[in-house]
């Protein structure tokens, strides 16, 4: 802290004393057992993705947090001479996961949020008179960066995709996007359709001269009819032309016949010339889910099914024409009623890799990974197949004389911010946050393949009671000293009242403004969440315990006996800590009963391998 230079001896003696305390603790919690489980736990490959995204300047909405942290990792990149061409699939992080401990050993950015208070309480604590004005200035720049950057986000961000943006001009943008390109699409238009989606990562409707392989590792065999994948990145085998199933013409007529909600379609691939189908077929990595492909005709049992009917979702009317961008349009096959569906896994190398898309049978409410975008469109004018190949290798018209300001740029995003809507499918360890206050939950992220062994996120049940017992403390001697002050009476000196507000402002007020607004949010919420706000809870326990033992508890024997509890207390933290370390660490392996034993409470979901 070069701040403190200024400061007293004897202060920067313990401010150094309580830093490498932190640090030794911080170390030996994320040393401890790091070499165990030797597999992936769980990965954060989407940070790969985002950094493709940044290189190649392609919008997408990230739902994960504050985009600044991507931007740094985004910005190492490009200096680093990363360019975006690699396609990001599995790349392992081993994470461990009792919440004390996961914190420390996969959110580095977390303790970065406590700068704050501490910055604010060393101002408080020893008078500004200690601290220049290039301190005091960049005390204030450190709190705006870390409060902004580094805290949860309320809003779901949307990230324009560009080293420069939003000071200048992009090429490019959701609000000119569609400049040059025809809003209505038709009968005969040729379009990119991109998923709705961001996860795993935003990607394009796609097929290429390469088939499904006649049989599968597993043994389950295929149709081996032409691939049909989502694909990361811009490509001519994007494209696919909208056909009326009435008429063999692949061009858009004068005038042009309008696609509207409900209208049946077929869709071509525009460089093989391949139908979108699906059929009863188990999808290669989704086997409840149906076969999606290019169909072929091999002269077999199999006929087409390649018959899409037009469901515009964010429609005002009931016959709503497609329009390119602005319409989220969900295509749902006639035949067997699956709805065409990004499944998020990645196919295998005979895939190269690309994102699996599906037929989805059992598709319901509003999901993202079933909804697609028109993003590029063009009228289609080309019969012939030669002629219409290089069609599509020309670039779509776009008119970029005309730059958005700084300011237009900025409310659009704040406006998509606002009104970006997130999926109704709820994951299984998803949670609300009235279950966060009673560690009603957990996540599981990692079971050994042939053990029990497992490494779950879960709570030591006793920091969980004495905090939340903490701070209901905390408030009922708040209120009542502060209302009888109101009547002239001071049960505590001065000095003590004001560092009892301070405790209220830093730890009650940081646990509030890191808990209460996700009640506001419609986004899928976990345990996790809600660690910030838990830490600034745990931080009200010594607090409250001084003012009791100081201030209320008088007789040496009530003292010696309150003395006793919290020795029982800490002893009792160490004891569900030791207990629940073999989900911490994921070893040793546990019977299923002594798994069970550990169920405290009825709504964890601890993992029990049948045998």
């Amino acid at each position: 802290l070069w701040f403190c230079v200024k400061l007293p001896i004897s202060v920067r003696v313990e401010i150094n004393l309580l830093l490498l305390a932190v640090t030794g603790l911080a170390l030996v919690t994320r040393l401890y057992g790091i070499h165990f489980p030797r597999a992936v736990v769980f990965d954060e490959v989407y940070y790969g993705q985002f950094l493709s995204l940044y290189m190649k300047q392609v919008f997408f909405i990230d739902e994960s947090g504050p985009p600044f942290g991507h931007m740094v990792l985004a910005l190492g990149a490009y200096l680093g001479g990363f360019d975006g061409n690699f396609v990001w699939n599995r790349i392992g992080a081993e994470y461990t996961s009792n919440v004390p401990v996961w914190s420390l050993r996969v959110i580095p950015a977390l303790a970065g949020s406590f700068c704050i208070p501490l910055a604010y309480l060393l101002v408080v604590e020893l008078g500004y008179s200690h601290f220049s004005a290039l301190g005091a200035c960049m005390l204030l720049l450190m709190e705006i960066v870390l409060k902004y950057f580094l805290s949860l986000s309320i809003l779901k961000t949307v990230v324009l995709i560009s080293f420069i943006s939003p000071v200048s001009p992009i090429k490019g943008g959701l609000a000119r996007i569609t400049q040059g390109q025809p809003l209505d699409v038709a009968l005969g238009s040729q379009v990119t359709l991109r998923t709705v989606s961001s996860k795993p990562v935003p990607c394009w409707l796609h097929s290429h001269k390469v088939n499904y392989p006649i049989r599968y590792e597993n043994g389950r065999g295929s149709s081996h009819q032409q691939q049909v994948t989502c694909y990361p990145f811009k490509d001519v085998n994007n494209w696919w032309i909208i056909k009326d199933p009435g008429r063999h013409t692949l061009v858009v007529s004068s005038p042009p016949r309008p696609v509207r909600h409900g209208d049946i379609i077929q869709l071509l691939h525009g460089m093989t010339s391949r139908y979108l189908n699906t059929h009863d077929v188990a999808a290669p990595m989704s086997p409840h889910s149906q076969e999606v492909s290019g169909y072929i005709d091999f002269n077999v049992s199999m006929p087409a099914q390649n018959l899409w009917r037009v469901d515009i979702v964010n429609r005002e009317s009931d016959r709503e024409i497609w329009k390119t961008i602005l319409s989220e349009v969900r295509l749902v096959h006639v035949n067997t009623s699956a709805v065409l569906k990004l499944s998020g896994a990645s196919l295998p190398e005979w895939g190269f890799k690309q994102l699996e898309v599906v037929g989805d049978k059992i598709y319901k409410g509003y999901q993202q990974s079933g909804m697609w975008n028109v993003e590029e469109h063009r009228y289609g004018r080309s019969q012939e197949q030669k002629e219409r190949e290089l069609e599509l290798k020309s670039p779509t018209h776009s008119d970029i004389k005309r730059n958005l300001t700084f300011m237009a740029k900025f409310l659009e995003l704040q406006w998509k911010m606002l009104t970006v809507k997130n999926e109704e499918s709820e994951h299984k360890y998803s949670s609300s946050p009235l279950e966060w206050i009673t560690m009603d939950t957990n996540i599981a992220y990692w079971l050994h393949p042939s053990s029990n062994a497992q490494i779950q996120l879960i709570g030591n049940i006793v920091n969980w009671t004495i905090a939340n017992l903490a701070l209901v403390v905390y408030c009922l001697m708040f209120l009542t000293y502060l209302l009888r002050r109101r009547r002239k009476v001071e049960d505590i000196p001065q000095d003590s009242w004001e560092q009892l507000v301070l405790a209220g402002v830093v730890c009650v007020g940081g646990w509030a403004v890191n808990y209460l607004p996700f009640f506001l949010m419609e986004k899928t919420l976990f345990l996790y969440h809600y660690l910030p706000a838990l830490t600034f809870k745990i931080l009200q326990i010594p607090i409250v315990v001084e003012h009791l033992y100081i201030h209320v508890l008088k007789s040496p024997a009530q003292r010696k006996a309150f003395g006793v509890v919290i020795l029982a207390v800490l002893c009792s933290v160490y004891v569900s800590y030791h207990n629940l370390s073999p989900l911490t660490y994921g070893q040793p392996a546990l019977s299923s009963d002594e798994l069970a034993a550990l169920r405290w409470r009825e709504s964890w979901d601890i993992l029990l391998r049948k045998r």
